[in-house]
């Protein structure tokens, strides 16, 4: 009875220093900055070797499908007015709306780095093999990518994003922006 009422006692704590250590969420590194990915988020294999971080993160009520959190590491990569120009491309804006009312752009900081933060809404022009100009492509209407680039002290440009649905983006936008603002030396 004593050996089982140890065992019980030992498997709550270990269980709860778990759970503890689960809500603190994922460390991230990038560029010489360490952030933490929030704890309900959930942490992928990155999909090509381009990507240094990837994480699911679950849909809205009604939304089709969930977004996803990817942080890219492009050595030149055409720098950040060249990539926000590539973004805005992947979306087409919704008729009877102002390119300016669907995408905006702000400085930003993560870390000591400066850069660009840019909110895109609108059609996504999905390609499964987005380099492929001949790949196929899947409109999918009401989606929205939360877009944050800069280039580190070896002129490598640092991508984070945020895509997916409208709702399940604003659902995660404040998990988002308080994960970008996380990155510290």
């Amino acid at each position: 009875m004593t050996r089982r009422l140890l065992a019980v006692a030992v498997a709550v704590v270990f269980g709860t220093l778990a759970a503890a250590d689960d809500k603190k969420g994922t460390a991230v590194e990038v560029a010489g900055l360490k952030g933490t990915a929030p704890a309900g988020w959930t942490s992928e294999k990155p999909s090509n070797e381009m990507r240094l971080a990837q994480f699911k993160l679950e849909k809205e009520k009604g939304d089709s499908e969930d977004a996803s959190v990817v942080i890219f590491s492009l050595p030149g990569g055409g720098g950040i007015a060249q990539n926000l120009t590539r973004q805005e491309a992947k979306f087409k804006v919704p008729d009877g709306v102002k390119k300016d009312d669907a995408i905006k752009t702000e400085d930003t900081k993560v870390g000591d780095f400066k850069g660009k933060y840019q909110d895109i809404k609108g059609t996504l022009l999905f390609k499964a093999a987005p380099f492929d100009p001949n790949a196929k492509v899947t409109e999918k209407e009401k989606f929205r990518q939360l877009y944050v680039i800069f280039e580190d002290d070896d002129k490598k440009t640092i991508s984070i994003w945020l895509l997916g649905p409208e709702k399940t983006v604003e659902k995660h936008k404040k998990e988002f922006d308080e994960f970008v603002k996380s990155f510290k030396k």
